[in-house]
């Protein structure tokens, strides 16, 4: 079953029910001195107060935030070819939250090009330019700015046909 589908409120009384049955089943089974109706309402009110907060930071919930916020395509030049996804990505994550890493492979030969795209929430992106742009990272100048966009760099090029 995918409670990720269910709001919160409702995956936390799922829970709390499911670890309250447990519990009542284990105390029945054991045969505890006290009652296991007892127990059963211990287990719901604990679940009841500890399980919400695991499920506040569960992946679907953190995905979920991450759409409702604007978010910024950074552009990232001068890589060093050495460079991958998970060292890019630890370099950035120092300005901020990073959703997503795409570092740009030749296709013919795999290697890396020296250049890629960070995704982040727009007001870190603005922390990583003002901090990354013209660093050195691993013996090179790193060139970060905002990606343009493909329908932007398209108009750009059907102008200076047109001209």
């Amino acid at each position: 079953m995918n409670l990720s589908k269910f709001p919160v409120y409702m995956q936390a009384a799922i829970l709390a029910l499911v670890l309250a049955v447990v519990g009542y089943l284990v105390a029945q089974a054991l045969q505890f001195s006290l009652k296991a109706e007892v127990i059963f309402a211990a287990g719901l009110a604990i679940g009841g107060f500890v399980v919400p907060l695991f499920l506040k930071r569960t992946p679907a919930n953190v995905a979920e935030s991450i759409a409702n916020q604007e978010t910024c395509t950074l552009y990232v030049g001068n890589l060093p070819y050495r460079a991958n996804e998970i060292a890019v990505r630890e370099l950035f994550a120092e300005q901020g939250q990073v959703i997503s890493v795409r570092l740009m492979k030749d296709k013919a030969t795999g290697k890396r090009r020296g250049f890629g795209f960070v995704e982040m929430p727009a007001a870190d992106a603005a922390k990583a330019i003002a901090a990354l742009n013209d660093k050195e990272y691993q013996q090179r100048t790193l060139k970060v700015r905002e990606a343009n966009d493909k329908r932007d760099k398209e108009e750009r090029e059907g102008s200076e046909t047109d001209a």
